[in-house]
């Protein structure tokens, strides 16, 4: 069975065609900068691999691009569209609508549309790129999977903001988290690793969007992010966790509109807003030239992120594992080192030549004396999604 998975971002589209129940990758790539002229795409199988800059103003000219390789005639992995059986979206809000993989439908459609002001970043660009893929991939069954989902499981004493209750009850206010689904994966595969029937871990996902999320038997029992995916760590353009009363302050006596506000706090903050520079590689550059903006980001950085390690140590009662994943998680050894550097406390302690190694394995960089293992888990949110999608016509 051909799958193919669509991650729609804002400004990109990432894509995996998988041969399922195999796992077999076929092809895979991503369309960034959706919306300039200087667009790139890169599209890898085993007969083509293309990198290049091109014209790509809209998600509905990205998916055609993709679909045009994936039915190139002379190099293509698909003889027609109708060899796609099923596409597995990603979409970021499932609010307390859905706590589950769903076959789309109009209905579904309505529901993602009317979330999309609490992930005004994610959930419009994942509708668009169900309706696309609807008219490109006609017979083909469409699946949402939510990032929300897997947090479902978290408990009401955690989710619940303490505002008047008819907050909760009438408006459905309360945290939601998000990046489930590279949670969910990331820990099973962490399960897997320690083989353990019972375990406490914290996952880590650092990427443009940061959030952990505290995980015991192989369920979510906290999480970073909130009601939207502002909340928690630092991250690369988003404040995270910040005083409401910034936002009063800064409308009442700074004449920002509420407009504005939502774009600096979503937009104009995090390591952005510190350093000039939202991605951490441009960061770590700078700050190892000296630039004292960007050592100090990264310092705040980390230390975000140990304050929720401690948090969530006392919720679980213990822990197992901290688990690194994501583009950061995965890549930056120096954000790993700045995180784990003074928690013996809590026995964490990191092998700094297994720290520096640089592998797309899953791997353990702690130190032989570490009672709590470190891991870096590649995440896998694409293949995630496959499974989940095929699993609800299987079943």
């Amino acid at each position: 069975m051909q799958v193919l998975v669509l991650n729609s971002g804002s400004s990109s589209l990432k894509f995996q065609l998988f041969t399922m129940p195999e796992e077999t990758i076929v092809c895979s790539g991503v369309v960034e900068r959706i919306g300039f002229t200087d667009a790139r795409f890169k599209f890898n199988s085993e007969l083509l691999n293309v990198e290049t800059e091109t014209k790509v103003l809209t998600h509905k000219a990205a998916l055609k691009l993709v679909s045009k390789h994936l039915l190139n005639k002379k190099e293509g992995v698909l003889k027609s569209a109708e060899d796609i059986k099923i596409v597995g979206h990603r979409v970021v809000h499932g609010g307390m609508y859905f706590n589950d993989t769903v076959q789309i439908t109009a209905d579904v459609k309505e529901k993602i549309k009317s979330l999309s002001s609490l992930a005004p970043l994610h959930n419009p660009a994942n509708l668009e790129g169900i309706m696309v893929a609807e008219t490109i991939f006609p017979s083909a069954k469409q699946v949402a999977v939510f990032d929300t989902a897997f947090l479902q499981s978290i408990p009401e004493k955690a989710y619940k903001y303490a505002i008047p209750n008819e907050f909760l009850t009438k408006h459905n206010i309360r945290m939601y988290g998000f990046h489930g689904t590279s949670h969910k994966y990331v820990s099973e595969q962490a399960n897997s690793f320690l083989n353990k029937k019972e375990s406490k871990i914290i996952t880590i996902h650092l990427g443009n969007g940061c959030s952990m999320t505290a995980v015991k038997n192989g369920k979510s029992v906290d999480h970073s992010m909130g009601f939207s995916p502002l909340e928690g760590l630092i991250m690369g353009t988003r404040s995270g966790t910040i005083d409401p009363s910034v936002i009063f302050h800064l409308k009442d006596s700074l004449g920002y509109s509420m407009k504005q506000i939502n774009a600096l706090l979503n937009k104009e903050s995090g390591m952005l807003g510190l350093t000039g520079y939202s991605d951490l590689r441009d960061i770590e550059l700078k700050a190892s030239e000296g630039n004292a903006e960007c050592k100090l980001a990264l310092q705040m950085n980390a230390y975000r992120i140990k304050k929720y390690i401690g948090s969530y140590a006392t919720i679980l009662n213990g822990l197992d594992a901290i688990v690194f994943t994501a583009g950061i998680g995965e890549n930056s050894s120096l954000i790993r080192k700045l995180v784990c550097d003074d928690l013996d406390f809590l026995d964490i302690t990191l092998d700094e030549a297994k720290n520096n190694l640089r592998s797309k394995n899953l791997r353990a960089i702690n130190s032989d004396a570490s009672k709590v293992k470190i891991l870096v888990v590649p995440t896998n949110e694409e293949l995630e999604i496959a499974k989940q999608s095929v699993r609800l016509f299987v079943n």
